[in-house]
Parts: C-alpha cells; structure tokens; sequence
C-alpha cells in the first residue's frame, strides 16, 4: 500500500500547518512574497553569472563599463590592492599619507573593531 511521494505529503502538512496558525486569509500574502523572493533571487543570480563570465573571460563588455544593475556606477572597476586599501581607510577616516600598506591595514583592522 503505497501513500505517494514523501515530499508531497510534506508539502501538504506545511500548508495544512500554514493554514492553522495563520488562516486561509494569509496565503496569498505569504505566495507573493515567495514569488518575489524567488524572482530575487533568480535576477541576483542571473547578475552573478553574467558578472563572473566577463571577468574570467578577460573582456570589458558591459560589465567593465557601466552596469545598469549598479545604476550606471561601474561594476568592476580595475583596481589595486592598494588602491582598494587607500579608498577602504579614506571612507573609515584614516589618514593615509606616509604610511605603509601593512600600517594602514592594521588601522583598517583596529578601527573597524571599535566600531563593531
């Protein structure tokens, strides 16, 4: 005697379970915002894909430009390490001048740990 699939009957307790604390009227609310999270999800990772096929490939096509998903703000801007280090203390409040790369990633460190 065979009572079908396992998942189904899971799916089926879930919304049995959905139903008793929250009553039919809350489904359809909880069903958009499921949607809307799937279709989030499915465009950040549409994004991601796109992104990470134009760096491995080398070129600069679009996501090298302009991205429209960034709102017209550079996706991947070509940069250095250290340029990354200078502008990540600038926007800390870290002064920069004369220090070197080991000295102000130590003041990134400390100063992000006070702030936590």
């Amino acid at each position: 005697m065979a009572f079908g699939d396992p998942l189904q009957w899971l799916i089926i307790g879930v919304i049995v379970v959905v139903i008793f604390l929250w009553g039919p009227q809350k489904i359809p609310e909880l069903a958009r915002g499921l949607g809307r999270a799937k279709g989030e999800f499915e465009k950040a990772s549409k994004e991601f894909e796109a992104a990470s096929k134009q760096v491995t490939s080398g070129g600069t096509g679009t996501a090298g430009t302009t991205g429209a998903a960034m709102g017209g703000a550079p996706m991947f801007a070509e940069k250095s390490g250290d340029q990354i280090l200078v502008e990540t203390a600038r926007a800390l409040g870290i002064a920069t001048e004369g220090k070197s790369r080991e000295q102000i990633s130590q003041e990134i460190i400390a100063k992000t740990k006070s702030q936590a």
